[in-house]
């Protein structure tokens, strides 16, 4: 695959064996997080787009580099071709996460919930990974 054009970091939280996700007015379910503004580290990405998206009054605790992954982008017409770069964070929020700016919706994702509706990267990369790694504790239940 090629070297990404969009970098991105994201989280992975989880709370009663689901997993949380957000989807923006339209497109695949993908992970909270976002790019990078120019001079921030990861975890100050992280931190800002976790405050935009899911409400000030959350805080993220215990953050955790888990990987980074590399995959085709979730299918939006004008990023369609495009890679994309995602640096997976592991940790815990504090305070109740509500849909917040570009956010349309938030969903605590669990294994028997729809795959197709994943992005690329967290079906065929990082849930995947993450099962294997013992770190998400579900059975893969089909092929995306």
């Amino acid at each position: 695959m090629a070297e990404a054009e969009i970098r991105k970091v994201g989280l992975f939280t989880i709370r009663e064996n689901r997993v949380l996700l957000c989807r923006k007015k339209q497109g695949a379910l993908i992970l909270p997080g976002g790019k990078r503004e120019p001079g921030e580290s990861s975890l100050e990405t992280l931190t800002r787009e976790l405050r935009e998206e899911l409400g000030g009054e959350v805080r993220l605790l215990e953050p955790t580099s888990l990987g980074v992954y590399l995959d085709r982008t979730a299918s939006h017409a004008a990023e369609a071709s495009k890679t994309i770069e995602i640096e997976l964070y592991g940790g815990v929020l504090q305070g109740t996460p509500r849909a917040s700016n570009e956010i349309h919706t938030l969903i605590w994702f669990g294994a028997a919930d729809p795959w197709q509706t994943l992005a690329p990267s967290l079906a065929r990369q990082i849930f995947p990974d993450l099962i294997r790694r013992g770190l998400l504790q579900w059975e893969k239940p089909c092929r995306f």
